[in-house]
């Protein structure tokens, strides 16, 4: 099983910016497809947008034009760019490789008004 570690999360005011990260904990992993997910508190997972090892990009409506999902292959690390946030954007954003089922631990994005 492929062991995931995000990072870039942090605190950010209502029409910032993050960067997410995604990457393999142990060397000699390639990722191939990976999930972006988030999951606010009280509420269910919800898919954020996902990107092949080929580089096609897809997104949840609602993410569409502020959410940018890529990959650097040479470092194996997959990113997730997130502009103009807004508060309702507040959530634990966790990474997911589908072949392998494997999760991250999850980094957390607070979005203050």
């Amino acid at each position: 099983q492929v062991q995931l570690v995000e990072s870039g999360g942090g605190l950010v005011q209502a029409g910032g910016s993050l960067r997410l990260s995604c990457s393999a904990s142990e060397s000699g992993v390639s990722l191939g497809v990976i999930n972006w997910y988030r999951q606010a508190a009280g509420s269910h997972r919800e898919w954020v947008a996902a990107l092949s090892r080929g580089g096609l990009p897809t997104y949840a409506n609602s993410m569409k034009g502020r959410f940018t999902i890529s990959r650097n292959n040479a470092k194996n690390t997959v990113y997730l760019q997130m502009s103009s946030l807004k508060p309702d954007d507040t959530a634990v954003y966790y990474c997911n490789d589908p072949l392998s089922a494997s999760w991250g631990q999850g980094t957390q994005v607070t979005v203050s008004s």
